[in-house]
């Protein structure tokens, strides 16, 4: 299973009132069109995209232009076990790309990559890709690809 984690781009810093209806800035607005442009050149056409009902992590995902799926345990207080829940990690058969937010991300990345869900920075836009195999009856899982919207 492939498990694509894009945090969401820069978005206006908080102000009082609803976190979930901050929207992107200008310069997010670049860095989502910029990722996005990489993600659909490497995407699966079968890629099922979930997203946070945050408006910022909404918007991010919409630059994709694919369908997307918003799910409520990919909030910015969630645990990174209903993000892998939510994922259906390992057992999807279809790649997952999850639109969210740190912690969550890093911490779910660190989990499967070392063991261990100590909050991995991610930059804002940024995208792990982790591939889940089985060899010889033990699951892997490989970095595939980690990229900043600098990087595409």
């Amino acid at each position: 299973m492939d498990l694509i984690l894009w945090r969401h781009a820069e978005a206006v810093e908080s102000q009082e009132g609803d976190d979930l209806a901050r929207p992107l800035t200008a310069k997010g607005e670049r860095q989502a069109e910029r990722m996005a442009g990489w993600l659909g050149r490497q995407l699966a056409a079968t890629t099922k995209v979930m997203v946070s009902p945050a408006l910022r992590a909404q918007q991010t995902a919409a630059a994709l232009e694919r369908k997307l799926k918003t799910r409520g345990e990919l909030a910015p207080d969630q645990s990174i076990e209903a993000l892998l829940h939510a994922a259906r990690w390992p057992e999807a058969r279809e790649p997952v790309l999850v639109v969210g937010h740190q912690p969550a991300l890093g911490m779910a990345a660190g989990y499967l990559m070392a063991g261990d869900a100590r909050p991995w920075s991610l930059r804002k836009g940024a995208v792990i890709w982790l591939r889940g195999r089985e060899r010889e009856g033990v699951m892997q899982v490989v970095l595939h690809a980690a990229l900043t919207p600098d990087m595409v």
